[in-house]
């Protein structure tokens, strides 16, 4: 359905309203020691509408995509919206009004398409190479996973838009024996874009995971880590996850009104005057990010937002209905991942600023500490209490890298662990497959500098 087709059903509209037609196409395929474990490719359609009034929203949704269906899911999210609005009362002021205007960004491949059967076969060479390349490798996974979200959004308000937002993520874990028991270590290739963007050249992708083959052959020689607060070193790769899950989630308005830590937190000092972090909306320091979103899924333009400023928490993550109770202007921040998914406040692309450090300068700042580059998963709550798990790292002894370190955990209050940040590098990278799961599990961009701060680490 064409944008002029689709923008008269505006006419339909007798309260604020926001209609949207989606699909979600997704591609995964796993092979696991050249064996396919996973071969599948999907595509989610429908059409959904939300509705307010006075305090109360209305939401209807339908997987068929046709003119009569979206006048009948306009008037069962109105009816909805109207219904619990003569059954209840709240005082609540009116929505911002906000307007995008005509917005149209189609990233899609202008490359020809390869089949299903063409990238099972990329993946089959690929771990040919790599079982004929790395001697040392007892198990290996390659995991594809590609997602197209394609959106048509129209609003009461005046906005309307249509983007294409694709995202190819190849997962490869290695897995070698060192006196019996396995050691793993996984890493990501790939980010923004449609399979036929990335992976064209073998040899340079085989290169990369050379590297990450080397950081698993030292891992096996590593060693257990000393427990305790200690100085260490968090690489772009932790930077980007603690800066979503342990300071991100407590500055999302809804989790604030659910009690967040950062509730009190306003306009007060929460980390080291060197931190600065912003959730940014499509691009960050003159590049895209990892996850552009250029209108949001309520029509509002979406605009970066700086959550700390030299130390300071300056702001909250918003939807309409957020900012009308904080009275300020929304974010940007409404997003839902699928056609029947209402929009929640999310995260598009957070994180710390680059600081003035050298990485050099900072790894020989530690006498006794270590450097930490990636982890697994981990979790945090609305306190700001987090725990990760890290599954590559070195010892920093006298200020040299020394040997790496098995899998550990690191602990803390990030608001706390802020305070301690001493040096931020002058290097900043994207985390490019980031999903965060609240309550709806939908693209994210996490990215950073690396950052000197005291950290609690596990031992053996």
């Amino acid at each position: 359905m064409e944008l002029s087709e689709f923008k008269k059903f505006s006419s339909l509209f007798s309260e604020y309203t926001e209609l949207r037609i989606q699909e979600n196409r997704n591609v995964s395929i796993a092979i696991v020691k050249g064996n396919i474990v996973r071969n599948s490719r999907t595509a989610l359609s429908g059409v959904s509408a939300r509705v307010y009034k006075d305090g109360f929203w209305g939401f209807a949704s339908n997987p068929e995509i046709n003119s009569a269906v979206i006048r009948s899911v306009i008037k069962d999210a109105t009816a909805n919206a109207i219904f619990l609005a003569t059954k209840n009362s709240r005082q609540v002021k009116s929505l911002p009004t906000t307007s995008g205007g005509r917005i149209e960004k189609d990233f899609s491949t202008s490359k020809p398409r390869i089949t299903q059967k063409e990238i099972i076969e990329f993946l089959r060479d690929l771990d040919d190479r790599l079982v004929r390349t790395f001697k040392n490798i007892s198990t290996r996974t390659l995991s594809l996973n590609c997602l197209d979200m394609e959106k048509k959004l129209l609003t009461s308000s005046g906005s309307l838009a249509y983007t294409v937002i694709p995202r190819s993520i190849l997962y490869v874990v290695l897995t070698t024996l060192k006196d019996g028991k396995p050691i793993e270590l996984y890493d990501t290739y790939g980010g923004f874009g449609q399979i036929e963007e990335h992976f064209q050249d073998l040899e340079d992708l085989m290169a990369r995971i050379g590297t990450q083959y080397e950081h698993l052959q030292k891992k096996a020689e590593g060693i257990h880590p000393d427990a305790g607060l200690k100085d260490c070193i968090l690489d772009a790769d932790l930077a980007g996850i603690l800066s979503h899950e342990a300071i991100g989630h407590t500055v999302e308005a809804d989790i604030v009104l659910g009690g967040s830590i950062a509730a009190d937190y306003l306009d007060t000092e929460v980390a080291s005057p060197l931190v600065s972090m912003t959730d940014f909306a499509s691009s960050a320091l003159g590049r895209q990010c990892p996850v552009p979103v250029f209108v949001d899924d309520e029509g509002t333009p979406a605009q970066d937002t700086v959550l700390i400023e030299h130390g300071i928490l300056k702001s909250f993550m918003h939807n309409k209905e957020t900012a009308a109770h904080f009275g300020v202007a929304p974010t940007g921040n409404a997003r839902a991942y699928g056609f029947d998914d209402e929009p929640l406040i999310r995260m598009r692309n957070t994180a710390i600023l680059p600081g003035p450090d050298k990485l050099d300068d900072m790894i020989s700042s530690i006498d006794d500490g270590y450097y930490l580059l990636k982890s697994s998963n981990g979790q945090a709550d609305s306190t700001s209490e987090f725990m990760f798990g890290i599954v590559m790292g070195y010892e920093i002894k006298k200020g040299s890298i020394g040997r790496a370190i098995l899998d550990t955990t690191i602990s803390g209050v990030a608001f706390d662990m802020l305070q301690t940040i001493t040096m931020i590098s002058d290097e900043m990278s994207w985390t490019c497959s980031g999903m965060c799961g609240k309550k709806q599990s939908i693209p994210v961009g996490m990215g950073g500098p690396a950052v000197k701060c005291k950290i609690n680490i596990g031992g053996k």
